[in-house]
This record gives C-alpha cells, sequence and structure tokens, in this order.
C-alpha cells in the first residue's frame, strides 16, 4: 500500500526561508547544516501541515520572515489515502491561519485526515521531569493521530472550561449559568478520557508486540486531583456541580481531564521515566514515537509522517542505525536534522539528503 509521504513542499517567507521548493519521495530525509541554517524550519512547516501550533509552539506572526513580516505560506502536495491532495495553509499580517485542501477552504481539524505527523524535538528532552502540561500535549498529539476529531473535542471543553472559570472568578453562585456549560465540559471531556485511554492501550500494545533496539515503558493515564475520571458524562457533570464551591473559592475548574497526566516507568529497569538518565529518557520518547508509527500504520495501513529534530546526534552508531532500520521497515518518511553527513551514512541510499545552508541572511536548500 502506498505511504503516506509529501512529494512537493514549497515554503514562502516562511522564517528563515524565503522561498523555498523541495521535490521528494516517499523515503526518509536526511536534512543537514550548521547551526542556525534554517533546517528545524523546515520541520516546523511540515509540522502546520497538522493541526496546531507546530512544532515550537508558535504563534501565526511568530512565524513569518523578518524583516519583511508580511506573512507566509506553506504548500505541499501530500500523498494520503491513495490520492493526491494539495495542501496550503497562511497567513497574512499575523492574523490567524488559513488553510485549503484540493482548493477549497478548510478548517485545521481536517488536515488531521490528511496528514498524520508525529515529532520528536530537542525540547521535548526534559518531558518527563517536568509538569503535566507538557506530557498532556504529548500525550494528545499521539491520541490526535489516532482520532482526528479529538482535537475538536478538545477545543470544545478547553471553550466551556473558560466560560466556567471566568463564572468561577466572579463569584456567580446562580446553577442555572453552569448547567449548560458543564454539561458541555462532560460531554467532551469523558470522549476526550476515552480517546487519550484508548491510543494509551495501541501504544502499549505495539511496544509490547515489537522487536526494537530501544527501551520500552509501561504507560498509565493518571489524574492529580482524582484517582478516577467518570466514564458517563452525566457523572462527570455531577462531579462538577458537587464540585463548585471549591472551585469557586479556587477560582478554577479543579477536575476534569485538564489534569490527566502521562506516568511512564522504565520496563526492563522497573524505574519511573523521571528517575532515569538522560540518555534512557530520550530512548523512550523514541520508542514511543515508533510504537506510535507501528499502531498506526496497523489501523490504517500507512505510517505516519515523522519529525526527528537533532535525534541522531544523540545516539552512538549502533542506535543510530538501528533507528533507521526501523523507520525503513515502517516505510515512514521521516524527516530528520543534522548537523553533518556523518549522522546519515547508514541510511545511504535509502534516503534523500538535503543540505541547509545560510546566503545573505536567507535560508536555501541544495540537493545532494
Amino acid at each position: 500500500m502506498p505511504n503516506l509521504a509529501i512529494e512537493n513542499l514549497t515554503l514562502s517567507h516562511f522564517r528563515s526561508h524565503h522561498r523555498v521548493q523541495i521535490e521528494c519521495d516517499a523515503r526518509p530525509v536526511a536534512v543537514y547544516g550548521s547551526n542556525g541554517a534554517g533546517k528545524t524550519n523546515i520541520l516546523e512547516a511540515i509540522s502546520v501541515l497538522s493541526p496546531g501550533r507546530g512544532i515550537r509552539g508558535s504563534s501565526a506572526e511568530e512565524m513569518t520572515r523578518r524583516p519583511e513580516a508580511l506573512g507566509w505560506k506553506v504548500k505541499a502536495v501530500v500523498h494520503s489515502q491513495d490520492r493526491f491532495h494539495e495542501v496550503e495553509t497562511w497567513s497574512e499580517n499575523g492574523a490567524a491561519r488559513q488553510v485549503r485542501i484540493d482548493a477549497k477552504s478548510a478548517t485545521q481539524i481536517m488536515l488531521g485526515r490528511i496528514t498524520r505527523i508525529l515529532w520528536l524535538i530537542p525540547a521535548m528532552d526534559r518531558l518527563w521531569i517536568e509538569g503535566a502540561e507538557g506530557r498532556r500535549r504529548f500525550l494528545d498529539r499521539m491520541t490526535l493521530s489516532f482520532q482526528p476529531s479529538h482535537a475538536e473535542n478538545v477545543l470544545i471543553y478547553e471553550k466551556a472550561m473558560r466560560e466556567r472559570n471566568r463564572l468561577l472568578k466572579d463569584q456567580v453562585k446562580d446553577p442555572h449559568w453552569y448547567r449548560a456549560i458543564e454539561e458541555q465540559m462532560a460531554l467532551s471531556g469523558v470522549k476526550i478520557r476515552a480517546a487519550r485511554t484508548e491510543a494509551l492501550e495501541h501504544i502499549q500494545a505495539a511496544q509490547d508486540e515489537a522487536e526494537t533496539a530501544f527501551p520500552t515503558a509501561n504507560l498509565s493515564l493518571v489524574n492529580t486531583e482524582v484517582s478516577n475520571i467518570p466514564t458517563e458524562s452525566n457523572e462527570l457533570a455531577q462531579i462538577l456541580n458537587e464540585n463548585r464551591s471549591r472551585d469557586t473559592a479556587a477560582g478554577r475548574t479543579l477536575i476534569g481531564p485538564h489534569r490527566d497526566d502521562i506516568y511512564g516507568v522504565f520496563a526492563a529497569k522497573n524505574v519511573p521515566a523521571k528517575d532515569s538518565s538522560t540518555g534512557e529518557q530520550k530512548a523512550l520518547l523514541i520508542s514511543l514515537i515508533l510504537a506510535n508509527a507501528r499502531a498506526l500504520k496497523q489501523q490504517t495501513g500507512h505510517a505516519p509522517i515523522l519529525l526527528l529534530d537533532e535525534v541522531a546526534a544523540h545516539l552512538d552508531q549502533e542506535r543510530r542505525a538501528s533507528l533507521y532500520n526501523e523507520i525503513c521497515a515502517l516505510g515512514a518518511q521521516a524527516w530528520m536534522t543534522g548537523t553533518g553527513p556523518e549522522l546519515f551514512l547508514e541510511l545511504g541510499n535509502a534516503a534523500q539528503h538535503l543540505l541547509v545552508v545560510e546566503v545573505e541572511g536567507k535560508s536555501e536548500v541544495k540537493f545532494l
């Protein structure tokens, strides 16, 4: 079955890139060059072909090339589900980004049905030891890859929660103001919880079944406030109702899937991921990304597009070769960055190779 892949990528006024067009096939893509040349900017451009704010979590205004600040555009021809799609996303003068698919206006959520994209970037190296918010984002990115509708449920829940929090801060006591909002939170909240739980089950199974050079993690979904979030919307709505006085005192909603977290354990040593070494934590993240990709391929028939920023630099030669072998076995189009070609020698002709250089303040891409 043909792979999910980008076959043509065009960047216009995006970050350091004035204009670049990249023609490629479904093989992995090795992107190398000196620090600051614009390698990661290519990965970020690909990441905005999926719902959300991309690998850096930046606003549309922050992505525009300076000093012109005219706006930016990313355009791609994507092979997905046995069809070619022309996908465009852009922002003008710092406005919210727009999306067009096959010449028709579209939503970001619709992008998730065409381009399933996973990434691993250096900022995620501290995922296991920093706050729960980063782990929730990581979990939601994985969940979104299985269920594109998850993004919409999260948006609905967060909007309703913001409205409830405003009432709480204003010390509104009338229950009629809360009832419809809490019902909306409960309906979307149980869907969010169910989707996250199912995603972790898929990934755990994909880890357990795989022969891999990377360590596996035992994962569980926990909540910082309650041991169990109800699976029925009427039960969650009742809890929100009963907790209203406590929430009013706090000025915010204390119970719900917005307090979810992932607890990970290094399976081979039975050690919490947060207490593992830096190298082990990195290896666990790579393992999870690969497991996510395997599970998606089992479910959809296509491996997702992978964005791996500076991942190879942290691996020894044996582990690098293992990573590349697993990517090639998956048939995934993985875009990988590094400072030099020596990091990708093991790939040889199994990958496409791009050199990114900076010339007079602009990033240029050379095909090798």
